[in-house]
């Protein structure tokens, strides 16, 4: 008997529709998908549409009651988020935020699960610092970053016009999260 497909959450992109967050991320989600994943993208328009996290009691929306789920739900995650003055957006901020709703869970945030980063800038200092920052909140949320994170350079020209990317590195790079958080959470629900 095989095991079930694992669910790759795919969690990042902006507000701005066709970002190039956003087609890094559907790149990621596709090489999942290639390995045999179901794959879920929670992208820019979702996350722009998410209240700003508070933590008081409250009924959650049913953008972070959709959210929430799906992280539960999820055997691997990929975070992509655009590098703004050397750290991760505003958006991907409040939406691992809202996490914190999964805090009196058996296994709350990202517990155990491999989390995979992209990291889209148009320097190479934002991509690292905002990779490095990424990374610290996944620990924080117990999560396992997986060991390659992807830092993209060069903003809106990195991707052709079916959303691919035009450089053999940055496609490589987002395969290499891909295949990481997929192998990962296949050993996670084999066990």
């Amino acid at each position: 008997m095989s095991a079930r497909r694992p669910l790759i959450v795919g969690l990042g992109g902006t507000i701005r529709a066709g970002s190039s967050t956003e087609k890094a991320l559907l790149c990621s989600l596709r090489r999942a998908e290639a390995m045999g994943a179901e794959t879920r993208l929670l992208g820019g328009e979702f996350l722009g549409g998410l209240p700003i996290f508070d933590p008081r009691p409250g009924d959650l929306t049913a953008g972070q009651r959709d959210l929430v789920a799906a992280i539960r739900a999820a055997d691997g995650v990929i975070v992509a988020s655009p590098g703004y003055h050397g750290s991760i957006s505003g958006v991907i901020k409040n939406a691992l935020d809202t996490l914190e709703f999964t805090s009196k869970d058996a296994a709350p945030y990202f517990s155990g699960k491999p989390v995979g980063t992209v990291i889209t800038a148009e320097g190479g200092q934002a991509g690292g610092t905002t990779l490095m920052a990424l990374r610290a909140i996944i620990h924080a949320l117990r999560g396992w970053p997986t060991p390659f994170g992807a830092a993209l350079s060069g903003g809106s020209g990195l991707f052709d016009e079916t959303g691919s990317a035009k450089d053999k590195k940055d496609a490589w790079q987002l395969d290499t999260v891909a295949e990481q958080v997929v192998e990962f959470a296949q050993l996670r629900i084999s066990r």
